[in-house]
């Protein structure tokens, strides 16, 4: 894959999510607070993906905080993988796949502002259409408030979380 330099493209309209049909795409959507630290490597995977040359079955989303604003993105594909920081207790940067079957499989929302994923889910099993969900967390240590930056052992996960996601991403369109 080449890495390119590009100018970060701002989904400002839940329309982008209905101009082409996704239903063989997979989204791949980074959330948590990009200014808690290691808290929002969901987000720095996301800025670090986009700079890729990425298959064209695959969509990435910032999801930052964005809570139940991103339940549109549900109704549309078929195929979701989430990356979240989770406070598990192992080491720093330990990457996981969770395939959860329901909401309380999700870990807690780490920063106590925010409407977690966890929430999200639930009110995604509500709606009518629920997506195969795939989650992949990293594992962190602590939240680091008013920081971008990140722990060196989570920082330098993000290469092999990377190409796990496309590892998985392509298991998942030719199953």
């Amino acid at each position: 894959m080449k890495t390119t330099e590009r100018t970060p493209v701002a989904i400002s309209s839940d329309s982008y999510f209905f101009e082409k049909d996704k239903s063989n795409s997979i989204l791949v959507m980074g959330v948590g607070n990009y200014l808690m630290g290691d808290e929002g490597i969901g987000v720095h995977i996301i800025q670090e993906m986009y700079k890729k040359e990425l298959p064209e079955y695959i969509d990435i989303l910032d999801g930052g905080t964005g809570g139940f604003l991103l339940l549109s993105c549900f109704q549309v594909y078929p195929t979701i993988i989430f990356v979240d920081a989770t406070m598990d207790g192992k080491p720093a940067g330990t990457i996981s796949l969770i395939r959860p079957k329901f909401a309380s499989d999700f870990p807690s929302a780490l920063s106590v502002h925010d409407v977690g994923l966890k929430d999200m889910i639930e009110a995604v099993y509500l709606m009518e259409k629920v997506p195969d969900i795939h989650l992949f967390t990293v594992s962190i240590e602590e939240i680091n408030p008013m920081t971008i930056a990140l722990n060196p052992k989570v920082k330098n996960a993000i290469p092999e979380l990377i190409n796990r996601i496309l590892i998985h991403s392509k298991s998942l369109r030719f199953k």
